[in-house]
C-alpha cells in the first residue's frame, strides 16, 4: 500500500508539472505556506455553532514532511476580534481572489483523525451571498471513521440540503488512511469520487427541482478543520462539554492527536 501511494504521488506530481490543462497544483513541499496562493483566515465568527476560532499561527497551521498539517489546540478563554470567547483554535485556508476556476476536476489527497465532533472539510465556494453563490463540498467528515459526505448548497437547497450523500468507505480503509477526494464539475453535472471511484452524481436537472443551478460562476478552494457545531451535533447529539464535541475528543485535541493532513491539491480542466 505504501509503495502504491508513493508511486501515485510521483505520478500526480509529474502529471501536474507537465500537463498544460493544470489550473492549480499545490504539493506543500515548501517550508511555509505560499501566501501568493493561499489566504489564512482569521475569524472568531462561526455560522454553525462550531467551537473553534480560526487563527494564523504555526501552532495550528504548518507544513512538515511535504504535508499541510491543521492541528487544533485547546486554548481556553481565547477572545476573538469579534469579542467572542472560544476554548479551541484551529486553521482554515482558502484560495479566494488568488486561484479560482469555473468547471474542472478538483482533487486532494487527505488523511484525517477519527473522533466524534471533529469536522474537517475540503470544499469550493463562489463569491457573493451564501447560498446563492453555490457551494460544493467535496469531502466532509464529522469524526466517524467509516464514511465521508459530499453535498451541494445553493438557493433552495442549503443547510440540511437534499443534495448530499454519505459514502461508506471500504472496511479497514477508513478516514485515518490516505484517500483522494475529488469532484468533476461541468456545466451540467457535478460528479464526486473517492480514490477514482464515482460515489455521487448530481445533474443540473436534479438541482433545478429545488432551486437555481448555482454552478456557472468561479469557485475558490477551502481546507479547514472545524470542531463541534451543527453537522457533528446532528449526528452525535452531544451537548456537553461542548456542542457536538464529547469529552474523549476534547482529550484527543488536548493531547495534540487530532490532525487534518493534506498531501496535495490539484485542479485540472476537464
Amino acid at each position: 500500500m505504501k509503495l502504491t501511494f508513493a508511486l501515485l504521488c510521483l505520478s500526480v506530481t509529474a502529471f501536474a508539472q507537465s500537463k498544460p490543462d493544470t489550473i492549480f497544483y499545490e504539493n506543500f513541499n515548501a517550508k511555509n505556506l505560499d501566501r501568493s496562493r493561499w489566504n489564512v483566515e482569521v475569524t472568531g465568527r462561526t455560522v454553525n455553532n462550531e467551537q473553534q476560532a480560526y487563527v494564523d499561527s504555526a501552532s495550528v497551521l504548518s507544513l512538515r514532511g511535504g504535508l499541510l498539517h491543521i492541528t487544533p489546540v485547546y486554548h481556553p478563554g481565547y477572545v476573538s476580534d469579534q469579542q467572542k470567547k472560544y476554548d479551541f483554535l484551529s486553521g482554515r485556508i482558502n484560495t479566494r481572489d488568488k486561484v479560482q476556476f469555473t468547471y474542472g476536476t478538483a482533487s486532494a489527497r487527505i488523511k484525517m483523525t477519527a473522533g466524534q465532533g471533529l469536522w474537517p472539510a475540503f470544499w469550493a465556494l463562489g463569491q457573493g451571498k451564501w447560498p446563492d453563490c453555490g457551494e460544493i463540498d467535496m469531502m466532509e467528515n464529522v469524526g466517524e471513521p467509516g464514511w465521508v459526505s459530499h453535498a451541494l448548497h445553493g438557493p433552495g437547497y442549503s443547510g440540511n440540503t437534499p443534495l448530499s450523500y454519505k459514502d461508506t468507505l471500504i472496511k479497514g480503509i477508513d478516514i485515518t488512511k490516505w484517500h483522494i477526494y475529488a469532484v468533476k464539475w461541468t456545466a451540467d453535472s457535478i460528479v464526486f469520487s473517492v480514490d477514482n471511484k464515482v460515489t455521487y452524481t448530481v445533474t443540473r436537472a436534479m438541482v433545478e427541482k429545488y432551486g437555481r443551478w448555482a454552478y456557472d460562476n468561479p469557485k475558490y478552494l477551502i481546507l479547514n478543520f472545524a470542531l463541534g457545531g451543527g453537522y457533528p451535533h446532528g449526528i452525535n447529539k452531544v451537548e456537553a462539554p461542548y456542542y457536538g464535541l464529547p469529552q474523549n475528543t476534547v482529550d484527543k485535541i488536548k493531547a495534540g492527536k487530532a490532525e487534518f493532513l493534506v498531501d496535495w491539491v490539484l485542479v485540472v480542466r476537464n
